[in-house]
């Protein structure tokens, strides 16, 4: 059977960027535009010139790509011509080979928002359009509150995508801007749309995630005949943000009937290069990454009943509908103190640590899991300190460096400026191969802010491990997290640090103690441990 084409088109750029509190640079865009562009997508709107510095900066210097890349702007506005509307002009002036246009198809919005008649909106729609066209543009109109306009009135509503068709508009895309349509409404309205002359080779869906059903209601319009999808990386948006193509691109690929039926540009090393940009995307946005996300959480393919694990182990696609691989990810079996032995040898046997079924050891394991917990460990979100734990039971850990002892120091102070500041600093004294090493570091970055202890903590740290720095390199920090267990005089402090590398490794460690730095040292002492580890560094 011949597979139809269905386009990708991604508005992390310009929709993403509304989400609260999401600002990107200039430079950041044009990275996340090339990420888009490997991971195979077919269009990049990069933002509407015009508007902001950001956007302008961003159009003046974009980046090469295969994707066509895509400004954003809006119809023409009552009373002016196209040739001459200083907003239009801006964004023609981007030089995109395509340019997407909002326009009103809700005759409640044309009333009360533009305050014009009916019949001028629809003037307006079909000038701008045919103003695109003149230009040698590929024309978008971007149908905005389609849904709620055309429960109002399908004929309107209809009317304003005719006049852009008809103008020469190569894709119509319907919006449910407010987020509010369920799926099966979507399914219907779009095959209505189709079955009114709009051909569904032609028509895109753009949906919100008010009700958390933007994936569902994009994959209705798909199944109805839409063939142009409209998202973002990891549901970025306005409110509760848009469709996720971070779920889209994986369903459409590897599910059925989408995975017979239709061909994007996403090829299979593409897809398997989209946790990673994922995670990169949250990188940029300093935040941590959703942990259930679909196909790209770090718990998407965690098993932590034992029942499961269990299952895992024999196949695993008793418990898994993809392959993690796939996608970019990786299954993991989380320790707990509710685990027993079936989801131990499953999680040794994931990080390559081969124990017999009858190993004595074992047995030890899950009682030092249960009693660590117990005092306030986690290790269901700290896999590799669990890993380290399992091999110095098993007597299998490599002995790298022992801390001797450190120092951390906190003060308040006016600095040259007469500006009160805070300054961390640190002292790390490490023993390699019987040597002694005292490495010194404070917190201030490069425009003068103290960074906290912890960040002084790991830059001295960090700063000088002798024959292991070449393999620490490249380490850095992506999250950190505090929770305070028990209460009162019995309190204790976990921390919860995520670490990544460049080649694109990701790994949790833990640290517990009644004084914060302590535990976040000892969660930084064991990322270190544990990279040592993964990457077979020989002790010196």
């Amino acid at each position: 059977m011949t597979r139809q084409r269905l386009y990708l088109y991604d508005t992390t750029l310009r929709d993403g960027q509304q989400t609260q509190g999401v600002q990107f640079s200039a430079a950041e865009k044009a990275e996340i535009a090339q990420m888009l562009d490997r991971l195979g997508v077919d269009y990049i709107e990069g933002g509407w010139p015009g508007a902001n510095p950001t956007d302008s900066d961003f159009f003046a210097q974009a980046p090469a790509t295969r994707a066509t890349m895509t400004a954003f702007g809006m119809t023409k506005r009552a009373g002016r011509s196209a040739d001459n509307d200083d907003v239009l002009a801006a964004v023609m002036n981007a030089g995109t080979p395509a340019v997407c246009l909002v326009g009103k198809t809700h005759p409640f919005h044309v009333r009360e928002a533009l305050g014009i008649p009916l019949e001028e909106n629809l003037d307006n729609i079909r000038a701008s359009v045919a103003h695109l066209v003149a230009q040698g543009r590929e024309a978008l109109f971007d149908a905005e509150h389609f849904f709620d306009g055309h429960d109002e009135d399908a004929d309107y509503a209809l009317a304003c995508l005719r006049a852009a068709l008809e103008a020469g508009a190569r894709w119509i895309v319907l919006c449910d801007t407010n987020g509010g349509t369920l799926p099966e409404r979507v399914g219907q309205v779009t095959r209505a749309v189709i079955a009114a002359g709009i051909p569904g080779d032609r028509l895109g869906i753009h949906c919100h995630d008010d009700t958390g059903n933007a994936v569902a209601c994009t994959l209705a319009a798909v199944d109805a005949g839409a063939r142009q999808v409209q998202g973002t990386l990891n549901g970025l948006g306005e409110r509760c943000g848009n469709a996720s193509l971070t779920s889209l691109i994986p369903t459409l690929l590897l599910k059925e009937p989408y995975r017979s039926a239709l061909e994007t540009g996403v090829t299979a090393e593409g897809l398997a290069g989209l946790t990673r940009i994922s995670r990169r995307l949250d990188e940029i946005l300093n935040r941590p990454p959703a942990r259930p996300a679909p196909y790209v959480g770090a718990s998407a393919f965690a098993h932590k009943a034992g029942l499961h694990a269990s299952a895992i182990l024999k196949n695993p696609a008793t418990y898994e509908h993809v392959d993690p691989a796939t996608v970019g990810n990786e299954r993991i079996i989380p320790m707990s103190n509710q685990a027993g032995q079936s989801n131990l040898r499953a999680r040794l046997a994931e990080a390559g640590i081969g124990v017999g079924r009858d190993d004595p050891a074992l047995a030890r394991i899950l009682d030092l899991v249960k009693a660590r917990e117990d005092a306030g460990y986690a290790y269901d979100g700290a896999q590799a300190s669990f890993e380290l734990l399992a091999l110095a039971e098993l007597g299998r850990m490599q002995h790298y460096f022992t801390v001797e002892r450190y120092r951390v120091t906190v003060e308040r102070r006016k600095n040259a400026l007469g500006k009160r500041i805070s300054v961390s600093e640190a002292v790390v004294v490490v023993q390699i191969g019987g040597e002694r090493m005292l490495s010194v570091s404070e917190s201030m970055d490069a425009e003068g802010h103290d960074r906290g202890p912890v960040n002084a903590l790991w830059r001295a740290l960090a700063k000088d491990l002798g024959p292991y720095q070449a393999a620490i390199d490249d380490m850095h920090l992506v999250d950190f997290r505090v929770r305070i267990t028990g209460g009162g005089t019995e309190a204790a402090t976990r921390v919860i640090i995520d670490s990544a590398d460049g080649q694109g490794h990701r790994w949790s460690t833990v640290g517990v103690s009644p004084n914060i730095v302590d535990a976040s040292f000892e969660a930084l002492v064991d990322a270190i441990r544990w990279k040592l580890v993964r990457d077979r560094v020989v002790p010196a």
